[in-house]
């Protein structure tokens, strides 16, 4: 089995996504295509597998720009509504497949199971509805995806615990304020590691850029790519230029291979 990773970022953006609807904000104004951003997702495939990361809002926009033919499981990485609000576009994927796998902590999945109560029914469900296979992911407990070891990551978003995940050399964290000791271990000897850097001012749950580039610093992946941005991190093609040698700002349908 061919067991090289492909990671698709389908979306790169913060919870209102680039541009901000209304906004005159210069970056949100910009003709550059790697400025305009979707909510944050990726796509991880080997051999004939296909894994998203998150399933947000502009999901189906997403696939329709990186179509596959059949879709592996969702990995859930916390309830916020920019990651978890496309969760009914897996139905074309249902009505070929059947239930679709889905991995999130007994949180989350409480979560969902609020939001999107017909997806989840028993009895009585509505014909066109889709359904999920349930499983959880606990964070002292790595599970195997197709093959693969799958670590989950604990990070804090103030307050709030959130999953990352380790899939081979790949680690892939959003929405992180602080990583415990513990934890950080689980990121040793990663080749590329993907981190949020929202903005250029301190936020009280997300890395800001100077708290990206420390964490990529603590870590030391081959390669670091930042996601989760705002447009307040500012043009990417000049943000790009100053980042240090193998830290690169990821951008909407960039394709990478470990």
């Amino acid at each position: 089995m061919d067991c090289s990773l492909k990671i698709t970022f389908l979306g790169t953006g913060t919870s209102q996504g680039i541009p901000i609807l209304g906004s005159r904000h210069p970056v949100c104004l910009s003709a550059d295509e790697k400025d305009k951003r979707l909510r944050v997702s990726v796509l991880v495939s080997w051999a004939d597998c296909n894994y998203v990361i998150d399933c947000g809002p502009d999901f189906r926009q997403q696939l329709l720009r990186n179509p596959i033919d059949q879709l592996s499981g969702v990995l859930f990485t916390h309830e916020h509504s920019d990651h978890t609000a496309g969760i009914d576009d897996i139905r074309p994927f249902f009505f070929r497949q059947g239930d679709i796998p889905i991995y999130a902590h007994e949180r989350v999945v409480k979560a969902l199971k609020r939001r999107f109560d017909y997806i989840f029914a028993d009895a009585d469900r509505y014909p066109g509805a889709p359904a999920v296979a349930i499983n959880l992911v606990d964070k002292h407990k790595p599970f195997e995806l197709s093959g693969l070891k799958v670590t989950p990551i604990e990070v804090l978003h103030n307050r709030l615990p959130v999953l990352g995940y380790r899939i081979g050399d790949f680690v892939y964290l959003t929405d992180v304020k602080r990583v415990e000791e513990e934890e950080l271990s689980k990121l040793k000897n990663c080749k590329v590691l993907v981190v949020n850097a929202l903005r250029i001012e301190p936020h009280h749950s997300h890395f800001n850029l100077e708290e990206a580039l420390e964490f990529a610093n603590r870590v030391g992946a081959e390669r670091t790519y930042f996601t989760h941005i705002s447009h307040l991190l500012g043009f990417h093609e000049e943000v790009q230029k100053e980042l240090p040698e193998g830290v690169f700002l990821a951008y909407d349908n960039l394709k990478i291979t470990i």
